[in-house]
């Protein structure tokens, strides 16, 4: 997905997203060094979120067994 920064305002950064509707969004989202007309592109990284999720998994399986274990 691309988005192109079309101005700053206040706390917020108005960007243009691919359908050309025009959405405000906190400045903290966007790079660091972008200006107005700055193209940005955001993909899904599948190998980060294979590894969080196994992490989360991890977190999952711990938590619910001390759940069980303090039931008792």
């Amino acid at each position: 997905m691309k988005v192109i920064v079309d101005r700053f305002e206040a706390e917020y950064a108005v960007v243009e997203l691919e359908n050309k509707k025009m959405i405000s969004m906190p400045k903290e989202l966007i790079p660091k060094g972008s200006k107005e007309a700055t193209v940005i592109t955001t993909s899904i990284d599948l190998a980060a979120t294979k590894k969080r999720n196994k992490l989360l998994k991890s977190w999952l399986i711990i938590c619910g067994l001390k759940q069980i274990m303090i039931s008792y």
